[in-house]
This record gives C-alpha cells, sequence and structure tokens, in this order.
C-alpha cells in the first residue's frame, strides 16, 4: 500500500519546466507590451535554459522535490522566497559574466525574475488541484502512542495523500473495544477498504481472529510502521525489537558501495582540506584577539565498532570540558567561537579525520564517550549507531529539530537514533549524496546542520 504518490516528484518537475517557459515568454510580453515571435522567443530561451537547469538543481537541494508533508507545506512560501533569491544571483552573474549570448537582460531579467516568482509559488500551492488525485480510500488506524497520533495527524491534514482514516482504535485501550461497533459497523457502513495496524503490539492479538474474517470482504491491510516511516523519514521507536534488528540491519559486504565512499571520502577531504587551510590563518587571529586562549582542541568520540577516535576542533568555547559538565568549569560561546559553530567552521580540521579513515562524510554524528555510556543504559540499542564509521554530516542532523546540544538528553536522543537507524538500514550512494547536497544548502544559508 503506497499512500505517497510516486509520480508527484516528476509531474513537479515537468511542472516547473513548464513554469519557467510561460514565465519567460510572458515577460518577454510585458516588456515587448506584445507577443513575442518565435525567433525573439527562441533566442531568450537557449540563455534561459541554462538558467533552467541550475534553478532545478537548486530545487532538488532545497527539498522542493521531496513529499510534501505538513510542515514542509507551512513552510513553502519562505522556503521558494529563499531559494529564488538564491536562483536570483546565480542568474544575474550567469547574465552579467558571460555576456556569449549577445542579449542584454537588465530589464528583461527583472521582469522574468518577478514573474517567474510568482507562478512557481501559485504552481507549487494550488498546482495539487491539477494532479488529479483520485478519492482517498477510507481506512481505520490501530495502533498505540504518540507514533499513531502523529500518523494521523499528518495524513488526515494533507491532502496529497490517498487515504483518509475515519477513525483510529487505541490498544492501550483494547478492553473497552466493542469491536462490532467500532469496526464492523465502520467497515460496511462507511465503506473502509483499509486498515492500518500495529501487529507487533502483542496488545493487538485478542482482535486477530475477528480482523481475519475481515479479509473475506476484501479489506486491506497495511502495516503501519511502513507508512510512518515512508512519511516520516525516520524508523518509529515502538518498532524497535530484536527481531526488526535481525531483519533489516544486516551488514554482508558492499564492495562496491563501500569502496566507492571510501574513495569519495579520501578524495573529497583532501580536495576539501587542503581548500580550508585558506580559511586557518583568519580563524587563528580571530581567536587569539578574542581570548588569546588556544586555537584548537582535541576530544575523544566513539567511532566505528566502538572504537575511541580523536577529533580536532577549533576552539568555540571558554573551556573545553569534553562534555562532562561534572568538572564545574564555566564555560560559555565565545565571541569568535559564535561564529565558528554558525559557520560550521570550527569542524573543518575533521576534515583530516576522514582523510585518516576515523570518520566519513557521510554518517550519524560522533557522540562523546561519557554521553554513549549513559544513552547505552537509558536507551535500548543505542549501540547499534556505531555499527557504521561516524560522519561529519548525516541524516539525523538534516531533519530532527531538536537535536539535544550541549545537555544530556535520552528523550531527544531516542529521536536522533530513529533518524540514524533510517540511515542505517536504507544506506546507499543515492542517499549519501542526497545529505551531502543538503547539507551543502545548510550550510549555505547559514542554517547549520
Amino acid at each position: 500500500m503506497k499512500i505517497l504518490d510516486r509520480k508527484e516528484p516528476i509531474l513537479l518537475f515537468l511542472g516547473d519546466i513548464l513554469i519557467f517557459t510561460l514565465a519567460l515568454w510572458l515577460s518577454l510580453s510585458i516588456r515587448n507590451l506584445g507577443f513575442p515571435s518565435l525567433d525573439e522567443f527562441y533566442d531568450h530561451l537557449t540563455p534561459f535554459s541554462f538558467i533552467f537547469l541550475t534553478w532545478l538543481f537548486s530545487f532538488f537541494v532545497a527539498g522542493l522535490y521531496e513529499k510534501h508533508t505538513v510542515m514542509l507545506k507551512s513552510k513553502l512560501p519562505s522556503v521558494i522566497l529563499n531559494t529564488q533569491i538564491f536562483n536570483s544571483i546565480i542568474a544575474a552573474l550567469f547574465f552579467y559574466l558571460i555576456p556569449y549570448f549577445g542579449i542584454a537582460p537588465k530589464t528583461m531579467l527583472f521582469i522574468y525574475l518577478f514573474v517567474s516568482f510568482c507562478l512557481i509559488l501559485a504552481w507549487r500551492i494550488y498546482g495539487e488541484r491539477l494532479f488529479g488525485f483520485k478519492e482517498k480510500e477510507k481506512a481505520i488506524l490501530i495502533g498505540s502512542g504518540e507514533e499513531m497520533r502523529d500518523l494521523k495527524q499528518e495524513v488526515n491534514n494533507n491532502s496529497r495523500y490517498s487515504l483518509e482514516f475515519v477513525s483510529s482504535i487505541d490498544l492501550d485501550k483494547i478492553d473497552s473495544l466493542d469491536f462490532q461497533s467500532e469496526i464492523l459497523d465502520r467497515v460496511y457502513t462507511e465503506g473502509i477498504s483499509i486498515i492500518v495496524i500495529d501487529l507487533l503490539n502483542k496488545k493487538v492479538e485478542p482482535i486477530l481472529p475477528h480482523l481475519y474474517n475481515l479479509i473475506f470482504s476484501k479489506i486491506k491491510f497495511v502495516d503501519m510502521h511502513k507508512i510512518y516511516e515512508d512519511i516520516f523519514d525516520r524508523v518509529p521507536l515502538s518498532l524497535l525489537k530484536y527481531n526488526w534488528f535481525l531483519e533489516n540491519i544486516s551488514f554482508a559486504q558492499k564492495i562496491g558501495y563501500d569502496a566507492f565512499k571510501r574513495g569519495m571520502d579520501i578524495f573529497l577531504s583532501l580536495i576539501l582540506g587542503t581548500a580550508s587551510l585558506i580559511f586557518y590563518p583568519f580563524v587563528i587571529l580571530s581567536i587569539k584577539l578574542d581570548d588569546g586562549g588556544p586555537i584548537f582542541i582535541t576530544q575523544e568520540r566513539v567511532g566505528q565498532n566502538n572504537k575511541i577516535i580523536k577529533i580536532m576542533k577549533f576552539r568555540s568555547m571558554s573551556v573545553n570540558d569534553d562534555g562532562i559538565a561534572e568538572k564545574g568549569k564555566e564555560q560559555k560561546i565565545t565571541r569568535a567561537g559564535r561564529f565558528l559553530r554558525k559557520t560550521r567552521i570550527d569542524e573543518l580540521p575533521q576534515l583530516w579525520s576522514i582523510l585518516k579513515g576515523d570518520m566519513s562524510l557521510v554518517g550519524p554524528r560522533p557522540e562523546m564517550p561519557s554521553l554513549v555510556r549513559l544513552y547505552e543504559k537509558e536507551i535500548p540499542y543505542y549501540n547499534i549507531r556505531h555499527l557504521i564509521k561516524p560522519g561529519l554530516s548525516g541524516w539525523a542532523q538534516l531533519y530532527h529539530r531538536t537535536p539535544p546540544k550541549f545537555d544530556a538528553s535520552s528523550n531527544e536522543t531516542k529521536i536522533k537514533l530513529s533518524y540514524d537507524l533510517y540511515y542505517i538500514k536504507n544506506h546507499s550512494f543515492l542517499l549519501d549524496l542526497k545529505i551531502a547536497l543538503k547539507t551543502l544548502k545548510a550550510l549555505l544559508s547559514r542554517s547549520g546542520v
């Protein structure tokens, strides 16, 4: 059962190309106060095609071809605005630095940027009405906990899904369930065709015989956890049992992927590490002028297979306590450190850890040994994240909205672990590329990772 329309990104991509082309034609019409000739349109279409390609790429990096969750839809106007501001800079640089095409688009470019923004915004907000989605299938949701509530809220508040939950059954209240009225009657009177259910919950067992009989009524049963993972891009915490790890976390050697990833780590860390040396004199000077303290700090982290590794960073705190608050030393972010952290320049020395092989460009962020010992006691299966090499950036850094920063937080770390497990389960070259591009976008927008 796919409640996500897999064709939607393709439709959005094709629609964006059409909108860019239409915006060019309208812009020429506005400038000329009349319809442009075909020759004039094609003369402009050729150079603008290069702009279209870079804009489509920036849309991908900005996440505009990902599934439109409720959260993304709420931020859509600001995401498009920020992306189009960046695209406008690219377009201006292209035409003014490469005057090869023989057109002088000063007025034309400004008109086009305005028209294209208005059309793209309207297309992305109202275009879903043109997709021709079929009527939503009615469903009953059977599960428990916060994950069930999140799933119901997301699906029922988003018009892009092909499903609607007309009722939900809380398995924590199974003893008071009237199966006849709350499930059977609804199935036959409200046209229910799907039951989304948490089959791994032991509390569901008493009603399984009744649900079995619904097979003969053509009712489809769907795994609640699979839908949850597809929508939220993380593994539902209630699913974490030994059998899940045995089924999903397999580390048979992927020789091609592993060799390619290591090769890219070496190549890119060498290139980026060498290029980053240009920042070192300025960083050193700013730290020394700020408080005169040490330039670098070295901290221990837990790497692959629980191996203790050492990473180097530019110092951003007044005291390097290595994450151990019990030392009682007062610490604060320095003035220079605030900028270094915001831009992530403080982490540039870790490129040499990647070159050395202790880290990768992409993977779960390495944690401090003291916090690992704490989390291993409080969070089941926490050590599974150490099966793979830690990374400079990872899936959790991109999607976890409220990660723990300075203090230990088991609740937030559980959520972070659910994202890490999603990456461990689905890691691939394409997923690594997506993380790398979105990390670049986060750095350029100074939103942090």
